[in-house]
Order: C-alpha cells, then structure tokens, then sequence
C-alpha cells in the first residue's frame, strides 16, 4: 500500500516548534519528541507511552466514554471535570441532599457512592494493522464492497489479537481510512464518587462564561477506580478493593508561568482539520445558524424555568447544561472561522494543492477533487439542514417528541420483527423512566412551542401535551403493554404520537435515506483527498483527526488576543471570582465560605509566588470535546492542570487550528488542591496524592 508508506516520510529535518495537532502517543519517537524539547520538555517518548514500563499512558482513562481522567494517587483516586461528573453528582442529588448546589465530600472511603453504568477504560496497547485492515481492497470495488471486506478484516484482527481474558480490543480508522489502528484496553465499572464542589464553584460563570477567558470555573470533581481482590475490571461490589494504578501523575505545587511547556494528554472525541473550502463554508454559514436558532429557542423556556424554580433547576441543570454547550460553541465557530479567514486560507491551500498535483503529474488522478467537492455540497446542503433539525427538534430539545421517535422505533420492530418486541419494550421503557426521572410537562410544553415553529412552522399543535398519555410515566407504560398488535393500536391512538408520526416517518423514508445517499460520495471523497494531499505535499504536517482514541497535543502557556486593543494575560485568580460575586446570581454567586477565606487570605500553601490563588490558566494545546478532564502535565511529567474548555473564536480548532487565537483553558491544580483542603475540609484526599515542587530541584 504506496499511499500508507507516504505517511511515514512527513518526518523531515525541521525542529520547529510546532502547535497544534492530536498526535498518536505510539508514534512520538523523532520530530514530535523534537518538537516537545524544543517546546521545553524533558520528557522522552516513552515517559509518555511505554508497553512493557510504567508509563503517563497508564495514568489516563477514557471517562465513560466522553470525557477523560487521570490517576492521581496510588488509590485509585481519578480527577476529572465537574461538567464530565455532572450525571452521576445529579443523579445522587435531591431536595434534602442539593449536592449540585452544597458539594459532596466523602470524608472515608464507606461515604463514597457507587455509579451505575459509569466506566473508565485504559490503553494497555496500540498496534498499527493496516496492512490486515486492507487485505484484500482493491480500486475497483464499490466502497460498500470496500468496507466490507475491512469489516471482515477487522473482525478477525479482533478475534486473533493477543491479550488477557478481561482485556477489551478496538480497532479504529486514521486518516479517513487509510491508515488503522489496535487498541487493547482494561474498562472498569466500579466507580464512585467521592467528591465535588458545589455548582457554585464548579460551574462558575455557567453559561455567560461558558467558552470565554478570563474564566473562573473550578470544574473539576474526584472519583475513584475499584477492582477486584487481583487488580482487575469488575462490576461494583462491596469486597473490590482500591484500584492499584500501574502509573499515577505527581502533583506539582509550583504552578506555571507563561511560555511553559504543556502537554495534554485525552481522549478528543471529533475533528475535521482537512475539510475543502466549500465545507467550512456550508457548515459555518448555513448549516451551524439553523441549528443555533434551534438551541437558542428551547434555552430560552429552559433558563426562565430554571430560574423560577429550584425542583426545575435541579432536574434541568444537566440537560440545560448539555444543550447550552454545543449552542454556544457554534457561535463562537462561526465567530473565529471568519476572524482567522479561514475559508479564504483555505481556498488559498487548494491552489496549492492544485499546483503540486500539476507538478508532480497526479492532475489525471486528482484533478477532479476539488470541483467535485463544489458539486457533491452545493447538492448535499439542503438536506443535511433539514436532517440536523430534525435531530435538534426531535432527540435533543424536546423530550416528548424524543418519546414518540423512540416510539416509532418500537411499532417497527412490532410490525416488523415481533419476537424482537420484549427487548425493544424494555429498552424503550427505561428510556421513557429516564426522560420522566427529570421531565417537567410545563417545561417540556413551552421548549415545543418554541422550537418546533423552526422546524415545521404549518404544523404546532401544544394542545397535544392536555391530550397524550407519554407526559404521564404510569399511562405512558401502560401504552407498552400486551402483545405486538395492541401496542401498536395503543400507540396509534396517542395525540401526541398521531401528531409526530407523519414527521418521523418522513425523517426514516425521505430525510435520511437521502442524506446518506449525498453524505456517502462526499466522505468516499474526503478519503481520496487525504491520499492526495499525502502523495501532493508529502513535506506537510499531517496528524490524524481526532475519533476518541488517546492522544497527545503539546504547547505552551500562552495568553492571546482576541481582537484590537484587548490582551488576556494567561492566568487568571480568585480575586476575579471575588469580582465576578452577584449575590443570589445562579452563575455567579459565590459560597459564604470560600468568601471568608479570600477574606482571610487563608491560601495555604496553594498560592503563586505573589500570594495569590491561580484559578485558570490558557494554553496553546489543540483540543476538542472529548479532552474535557484532560491532565495538564508540565515538562517532567507532573499533574500541572486539567483542561476544560476553549477560548470561543478557538473552538473553530476542530476545523481550523490557529495558533494566534486557539487557546485551551485549563483549571490551575492549585485552586483544585485549595478547594478540595481549605474549602471541602478533604485533606485526607491530599494526603492521598503525591505533591511535588519540580521546579526548586
């Protein structure tokens, strides 16, 4: 495979320091090691990923599938953010025990709370198998032939791959499929909660602040790893025992200063750095301000409800949560895509592409590339419009439609495949008792009546929510109940359900079908135009997007300016919460306790050199979603930070790095440690960790 060997010759001799990019953490050895020295790390690669050693590799888990951790002592003891945390830290929450709005702190490892369902998972191994992966593919077969056999590839590279009994495999694309990678892993199901600031300190500055510096948000929260009397995965039980980690990161007290080296090490779950011109422009333009109309209408019911009610704000707090991120990153998308130019940098990357193909005699194979492009989204974007709406309308604003889709989803398993029917019930009941656990009718109704004019303006009907059976969870379940041909006649008779059918039903016969028919050459297009670039420009840079698999992204400390005349300095402290205090403010009020101790300058040993408390800090680190909980580890490998968040024109990372204005923003451990000592009263959470001062050696 000529094209696969093309991706190794992209180590030349150039030691430049390099920002942005999501590298392999197997793959560090030569030009990234350079450019992390460079950078000012002391750390080998194989400090960072080791096989047969303890390596940083092991002291980062995948958290739950969506966010990172990292092993903070030889307890098991994992930090990770507070909006990664937040589920399970509502899920114990209540009126009598508010953990959201008080904290939780469990003084002895008895008061920790287990988790349902929640996981950490760890690289053991990463093995290139492409040339396994693509055994057998060949130019002239159909891509549905093409994945097939990669399909059949991969399945038997899982069943031959070399590991322990309770170890797990993946196999996953780079390179939009050129390129394949094995991943051996250990998942772990028996975490519990074992602390968290309240909302106040966790989620501080919510949604004004949310994506913005100067932040002040101490967005962490602590769990721990259980295993097994011999150290391995197990479901919770009252005899596992502490995890003992194989790595766990020391903790630095000395704090950083800008033009420090910072590497952070995660899970980044999505990124498209090699779209065409005319993609970054559709979505950007077109597709990003629909769904934003979308978001911006149900936050508007969800926030007034929110704040007229405490038992509204406990049961909305996460999915408001949820909603309001992805609204406000697509603005702020938007907002540095146009500021960066990138869609005129890019057009102007395409004229070099367009040269390269010409001198190097590959116009015959790839000359139609970008014109296809043009053709292929100028056909693709209407539908992929109305697809996302669809999704925004149906499965992320508005949980009585979500109801009926998941419903649709039943009836046709019923009409289709009745012997399916008992498991389809019992997933689609905990479904419904999940929605109702945090649904109010009064919120939900208002979010419809807001959202769905954007959707299908000629049909709004909210006298459905008097009508329906789903926005009460007993007669909701009694819709499920008897044999294949009552459940339907049940579910037919539904106001709720009459009303959505017509609208899911053209969703699965029209909408999707033909967005996959117009997605389907466009992303068999993206993976030829990888190859070209690779076989054009061979002395570019080229790291592979992010697909939730462990990477590791290097920079440095560094403040930014976001336009004319403003400058951010890099750190931010807590005389800026103190400066943010709105008594009685959801977002920025601040707990009587941490007031006195700013007061009191009671700081502990947690302060910088000028005796003041470092909150936040900004870094040159290319992240994404995914990377939420991620260590902020210093040039000796020590726990400096954890990253949670983006400056908001830099969110356009995920299309377009931009070392001028892409900045990580990332809790100061310091403010963590002194939340956690003088705030919670948890020092024998300190205790548990190994603190370090690595810059007076």
């Amino acid at each position: 495979m000529k094209y696969i060997k093309i991706l190794f010759l992209f180590i030349v001799v150039q030691v430049t320091a390099q920002q942005g990019g999501m590298w392999i953490p197997s793959l560090l050895e030569g030009m990234n090691e350079q450019e992390m020295t460079s950078l000012g790390s002391k750390l080998t690669a194989k400090d960072i990923y080791d096989v047969n050693n303890s390596s940083l590799k092991d002291a980062i888990g995948h958290f739950n599938g969506g966010c990172t951790s990292e092993v903070i002592s030889p307890e098991g003891l994992i930090l990770t953010n507070h909006h990664c945390g937040f589920g399970q830290i509502q899920s114990h929450s209540s009126l009598e025990n508010d953990y959201l709005k008080d904290g939780f702190w469990a003084m002895s490892k008895k008061e920790e709370l287990p988790n349902k369902g929640l996981y950490v998972e760890f690289i053991v191994r990463i093995d290139d198998v492409t040339t396994k992966a693509l055994n057998g593919v060949t130019n002239t077969m159909t891509e549905r032939e093409k994945q097939s056999t990669i399909d059949k590839n991969i399945n038997k590279i899982t069943k031959s791959a070399q590991k322990e009994t309770w170890q797990g495999i993946k196999v996953k694309p780079f390179y939009k499929g050129n390129q394949y990678f094995l991943f051996v892993t250990e998942k772990f199901e028996d975490i519990r909660l074992v602390g968290a600031p309240p909302s106040s300190i966790g989620k501080f500055g919510s949604d004004t602040d949310n994506w913005v510096f100067p932040r002040h948000t101490g967005d962490f929260s602590l769990f721990r790893i259980y295993a097994d009397k011999n150290n391995r995965p197990a479901k919770y039980s009252k005899d596992n025992l502490p995890y003992k980690p194989k790595h766990f990161l020391p903790v630095s007290l000395d704090g950083i200063e800008e033009g420090d080296f910072t590497m952070v090490f995660g899970f980044p779950g999505r990124t498209n750095e090699y779209l065409p011109a005319v993609a970054i422009k559709h979505i950007t333009q077109e597709f990003n301000p629909s769904n934003i109309a979308i978001r911006e209408a149900a936050l508007k019911e969800i926030d007034a409800q929110m704040k007229a009610s405490d038992a509204v704000r406990i049961k909305y707090a996460s999915k408001q949560a949820r909603i309001a991120n992805a609204w406000k990153k697509w603005i702020g998308e938007n907002l540095g895509i146009k500021k960066s130019n990138a869609i005129a940098e890019r057009q102007a990357f395409e004229a070099t592409f367009k040269k390269a193909l010409k001198e190097k005699g590959l116009e015959k194979n790839y000359g139609n590339i970008l014109p296809e492009f043009e053709k292929l989204y100028d056909d693709f974007a209407g539908i992929n419009i109305k697809r996302r709406n669809f999704i925004e309308v149906f499965l992320v604003t508005n949980e009585l439609m979500q109801m009926t889709f998941r419903a649709y989803q039943l009836e046709q398993v019923a009409l289709n495949k009745p012997e399916k029917l008992e498991e389809a019930k019992t997933s689609l009941i905990n479904k419904i008792k999940g929605i109702h656990k945090n649904f109010d009718v009064n919120v939900d109704k208002g979010v419809f009546k807001n959202v769905m004019p954007l959707y299908n303006a000629e049909n709004i009907d909210a006298s459905i929510y008097d009508k329906t059976s789903f926005t009460d969870l007993d007669k909701a379940l009694q819709l499920l109940e008897g044999n294949a041909k009552k459940v339907v006649k049940n579910l037919n008779k539904d106001a709720a359900y009459q009303y959505a059918k017509p609208m899911i039903e053209e969703f699965y016969t029209k909408i999707n079908p033909k967005f996959q028919q117009k997605n389907q050459p466009i992303s068999t297009l993206q993976k030829t135009y990888m190859k070209a670039l690779m076989e054009a420009l061979p002395n570019a840079r080229y790291f592979p997007d992010a697909n939730s698999t462990l990477r590791v992204t290097y920079g440095q400390v560094r403040g930014y300016s976001p336009r004319d005349a403003v400058y951010y300095n890099p750190v931010s402290y807590l005389d800026g919460v103190i400066e943010k205090y709105v008594p009685g403010d959801y977002e920025f009020d601040v707990p009587q306790k941490l007031r006195d101790l700013y007061d009191a300058k009671d700081f502990g040993q947690y302060t910088d050199k000028n005796g003041k408390v470092p909150v936040c800090f900004l870094g040159t680190n290319h992240t994404t979603g995914g990377n939420s909980g991620s260590p902020a580890i210093d040039a000796q490998g020590n726990l400096i930070g954890l990253n949670f968040d983006r400056v908001w024109e830099g969110t356009m990372s995920d299309m377009n790095y931009d070392p001028e204005i892409c900045r990580n923003i990332m809790v100061d451990v310091r403010y963590v440690l002194f939340i956690v000592d003088k705030y919670a009263g948890a020092k024998h959470l300190i205790d548990e960790m190994k603190l370090v001062h690595q810059k007076k050696k």
